[in-house]
């Protein structure tokens, strides 16, 4: 019975505890939060709870908050680590011990914290020499005088020597009244300095004043103790808080730049160290002189002993930095090798951190750091003097000072180094990398309130003009500080950059460029005179209008765009073969910035090659081209009159399907190359990024194919990048040009001289007006006098030409000569137009269309008289419109310009060359070769990406053809007067 009661009793308890969980599920997890700031008096936080406990009787909470301590006037009775117990001492006079354990009488009062007070001057002693305690307590009188100059300790326990400088003040250990006590040190007060210091330091990119608890600790002991007793360290100590408020200067001589210099003043009389002037003795390096001019002076009056080489036995590519390190306080740490990270805040590995110091490689590193990182490895600023190792042959190594460019310096509160002028900068020594330090105003323990950080830094070397031995003047380090305000570390960034960065004169370089592109734009410009006077004379037009005006500006933009394309290949070909290929160093390549103005000309180039390449289009759009028949009716073929019941004799029609054939051989070929674009990209892609041609780009001297994937790569250089595009696109396309002449035209396949035989061998001649008075002629009338034949009759024809049997198909009796330029008289060019009028009008505007008239009839009759005609003309079956036939003379071909105007006839010029393929693709290779340069090039240079760049110029290239095709086809259709059905 008692057992079931109880298991009845267990059961009940379960499920009552088990609703009292239910109803606070929802808080099982969560506890209140606490901080041990925020425990009172009494209590204290337990680091096992996270939460407040009540201290035990007659204790306190000890500062810290993690524990509870006696009262006062309560000694430990019993301790067990975890937890105290308190008593009170039996008399009231008595004090508690040190360690808190006992109670004793003491010599004297008590301090608050209810422990025996020894007057200043003198130490609490306890216990006797072996340790035992004891009754009443004593306070012995350390002895301040000579020769033992023994003061309390920090604790007040022992005696032990004070500071020199109280004794060299006051031979005692007591700071006189005449004297000043100050950062723990006692000196008279110096006349040279004032009495009172600024120990604000100002953050002017803030517009923020913050008082140093560093500066007003420290300030003035280390400007006293160096001005009195060249004290070295406070000296450095000095130094380094003028570096701290960055080599800033003002009138007012009582912040640390200002006691800087008063010491620097006072102490001219010790001389100088290391034999120069600007470095006093015991004190730090810091500036380079108050007087405007002398950076450029520093920086440029002599060069290095030493030269830099990138090849050969000689090379010399090593630049070694070294650095002499101090701590804040004024303490020589250390000689440290420049190149281990030590200048470069962005973590990386070593390999690619030491690239930095190869002469001539471009070097920039860059990352984002947060504040939190910056505070917690940067709990002091480390300060560096750096200098560049020189070592001759056979010689010591001697340290020459690198100086330095602060931007952020300010003298009365003007920035003095943010201009390119040197004469206005002022040189400094030393910096610092992190400023955790200055920022923090009640302690120097505390969070500071704003930190500087070197956000960037760059070394640059300047190359002696003219040198042939690669002679550079000393390098200058430029650091700019960044000051940030600290409220969120944890969330806060900071950009940080460390660069090397080789430059030198390019005023002559610039120069020689203006004076090229001067001359060749002043022969562009008679160049496109001439032209514009071509054009004139094949237009039959002697007044200078806009029309005219306009014509000019286009010849000249092409004309201008060759000289610029002209000038920056050999730009780009100079830079990458003498800097490359260089033994000791004479050239170095010009600064991203001062590619801007290579940059705009390659632009220009682009822009103007564009106006003429559209221009170019245009008018092979708009060409006016005929096809003449020669073919006549061989018999005549009975035909049945319907209704009549007899026949009639009719000559039998000329088949059109030659002159279809003849215009779809000429649709075939208005757009083909002597350059296959397909090939041409890919083979310069694989040249570029698979061999590795890219990599010539880079800028450093190095000239190989082929990177480590661990070590560093620069950036690339525009220029070098232009020069290794534009020279691989335009080899790889004269490869192709020279190819396609030589070999394939020869022995494969001829298109254009192809299209003349077909002429030929359909009967059919082409008329080819690119102009209104001046186009091209094709002369393909049979030898044999007919082409609509069957095969065998063909056949024979063909052997009959072989074996010289039959006449030549030149125009003129004996000559093979069928390709002619002709220039037109005016009176043939009007028959032309009235002759197609017709046509023309129905294209225009429906006003001008007759609405009765069948297009298809005006169309057929106007093809049969525009073929009678130009075949009676070239049969010279008009005297009004005779022509001649003539060689041009040499001066003519290479102006392209006839000196002879046809007025009475029209003048044919002999052309074994072929020149009508210049309405077409093939005849304007160089245009599109050079536009499709330009046009990779301009995009890589906006990319910085050889494959996209490829790909849009194929793009552009398939465009374009499209467009050429389309357009040319319906152009053909409209001047040709075959039906577009039949262009295939």
């Amino acid at each position: 019975m008692a057992t079931g009661t109880l298991k009845a009793f267990v059961c009940s308890f379960s499920i009552i505890f088990l609703l009292k969980l239910n109803g606070f599920s929802c808080q099982q997890f969560s506890i209140s939060f606490q901080q041990p700031s925020g425990c009172d008096v009494e209590s204290y936080f337990d680091i096992s709870s996270l939460s407040c406990v009540k201290c035990g009787p007659n204790q306190v909470s000890s500062k810290s908050r993690l524990a509870c301590e006696c009262q006062t006037g309560f000694r430990v009775l019993v301790s067990n680590g975890a937890s105290i117990t308190c008593q009170q001492c039996p008399d009231a006079n008595q004090g508690i011990t040190q360690d808190g354990y006992g109670c004793i009488r003491c010599p004297g009062s008590l301090g608050e914290n209810g422990k025996c007070k020894c007057p200043k001057g003198s130490v609490l002693v306890e216990r006797d020499g072996n340790g035992n305690p004891l009754n009443e307590a004593r306070c012995e009188e350390c002895n301040a005088t000579e020769p033992s100059f023994s003061a309390p300790d920090l604790t007040g326990n022992r005696c032990v020597r004070c500071e020199d400088s109280f004794i060299n003040s006051s031979l005692s250990c007591v700071c006189g009244a005449s004297n000043v006590q100050a950062g723990g040190m006692c000196f008279s007060h110096p006349n040279a300095l004032p009495t009172s210091v600024a120990s604000n330091v100002i953050f002017s990119q803030l517009t923020l004043s913050v008082p140093s608890a560093w500066f007003s600790s420290f300030l003035y002991s280390s400007a006293a103790a160096c001005l009195s007793f060249s004290n070295r360290t406070a000296c450095q100590s000095l130094g380094n808080m003028c570096v701290m408020n960055m080599h800033s200067s003002s009138s007012i001589n009582n912040d640390a730049c200002g006691l800087y210099n008063t010491v620097h003043r006072a102490t001219a009389a010790q001389g100088s160290s290391q034999d120069i002037s600007y470095w006093r003795t015991n004190l730090p390096w810091l500036y380079y002189g108050d007087q405007l001019g002398l950076a450029s002076r520093i920086l440029q009056n002599e060069p290095l002993p030493v030269g830099f080489s990138f090849k050969g036995t000689q090379k010399n590519t090593n630049i070694e930095l070294r650095a002499a390190v101090y701590s804040v306080r004024g303490e020589f740490l250390r000689w440290e090798s420049i190149g281990e990270g030590n200048l470069q805040l962005c973590p990386d590995t070593p390999t690619r951190q030491q690239s930095a110091f190869t002469f001539g490689t471009a070097y920039k590193q860059s990352c984002v750091l947060s504040v939190s990182e910056l505070l917690n490895g940067y709990p002091e600023p480390v300060f560096y003097d750096v200098f560049l190792v020189i070592q001759k042959p056979q010689e010591d190594k001697r340290l020459l000072a690198v100086p330095l460019l602060n931007i952020n310096q300010q003298f009365n509160g003007q920035f003095t180094n943010e201009g390119s002028n040197k004469n206005n900068w002022y040189l400094t020594r030393r910096l610092m990398l992190v400023d955790t330090l200055s920022g923090r105003e009640k302690f120097v323990s505390s969070t500071p309130r704003v930190i500087r950080v070197a956000t960037n830094i760059k070394i640059g070397f300047q190359l002696v003009p003219n040198t042939q031995k690669g002679q550079v003047y000393p390098p200058l380090m430029t650091v700019t500080y960044s000051d940030i305000l600290v409220t969120d570390p944890s969330t806060q960034t900071v950009t940080v950059s460390f660069s090397l960065e080789y430059t030198m004169d390019q005023e002559e370089a610039r120069i020689k460029t203006d004076i090229a592109l001067g001359v060749l734009g002043g022969v562009a410009v008679v160049h496109s005179l001439l032209k514009t006077a071509s054009w004139k004379r094949r237009i039959a037009s002697p007044l200078i209008d806009l029309q005219t005006i306009m014509k000019f500006l286009v010849f000249y933009a092409g004309d201008l765009a060759n000289v610029f394309f002209i000038i920056t290949v050999g730009t780009g070909l100079y830079w990458l073969i003498f800097f490359k290929a260089q033994l000791f160093v004479s050239v170095l390549l010009p600064l991203p910035a001062q590619e801007e103005r290579f940059v705009i000309y390659v632009s220009c180039a682009f822009a103007l090659k564009t106006v003429q390449f559209l221009h170019k289009l245009f008018v092979q759009l708009s060409v006016d081209i005929f096809f003449i028949d020669w073919e006549r009716p061989r018999s005549k073929a009975s035909k049945h009159v319907e209704g009549s019941g007899e026949a009639k004799s009719q000559a039998s029609p000329v088949s059109i399907w030659r002159t279809y054939f003849v215009a779809n051989e000429w649709n075939e070929i208005q757009t083909i190359r002597k350059i296959n674009p397909t090939f041409q990209v890919i083979a310069v892609l694989f040249f570029l990024e698979v061999v590795g041609f890219s990599n010539l780009a880079l800028r450093d001297p190095s000239s190989d194919l082929r990177r480590s994937p661990e070590a560093y790569t620069p950036p690339y250089s525009l220029i070098l990048r232009y020069g290794v595009a534009s020279a691989m696109w335009l080899c790889i396309g004269l490869i192709q040009m020279i190819f396609f002449t030589v070999f394939h035209e020869r022995f494969v396949e001829d298109k254009i001289r192809q299209f003349v035989d077909l002429c030929s061998i359909s009967n059919i001649s082409v008329l080819l007006l690119s102009h209104r008075c001046f186009g091209y002629y094709i002369h393909g009338r049979s030898v044999h006098g007919h082409a609509d034949t069957n095969m065998d009759e063909m056949n024979t024809n063909l052997k009959r030409e072989a074996e010289n049997l039959c006449g030549q198909r030149g125009l003129l009796p004996n000559s093979d000569t069928q390709t002619f330029q002709i220039s037109i008289t005016n009176r043939l060019r009007a028959q032309y137009d009235r002759i197609i009028e017709p046509i023309s009008r129905r294209s225009g505007p429906s006003r001008l269309v007759d609405a009765s008239a069948n297009p298809c009839e005006q169309s057929t009759k106007a093809y049969h008289t525009m073929n009678r005609f130009l075949g009676s003309v070239i049969d010279h079956a008009h005297r009004e419109m005779d022509y001649i036939v003539k060689d041009k003379l040499l001066f003519e071909r290479l102006i392209g310009m006839e000196f002879i105007e046809p007025l009475d006839k029209s003048i044919f010029y002999n052309d074994d060359s072929h020149s009508f393929a210049d309405v077409l693709f093939y005849g304007n290779e160089a245009v599109l070769l050079i536009f499709d340069t330009l046009f990779f090039c301009v995009v890589d240079l906006g990319s910085q990406n050889f494959i996209l760049a490829a790909v849009l110029t194929y793009l552009q290239q398939l465009i374009f053809r499209l467009i050429r095709n389309g357009m040319g086809r319906r152009n053909l259709a409209s001047k040709t007067l075959v039906d577009k059905r039949f262009l295939i």
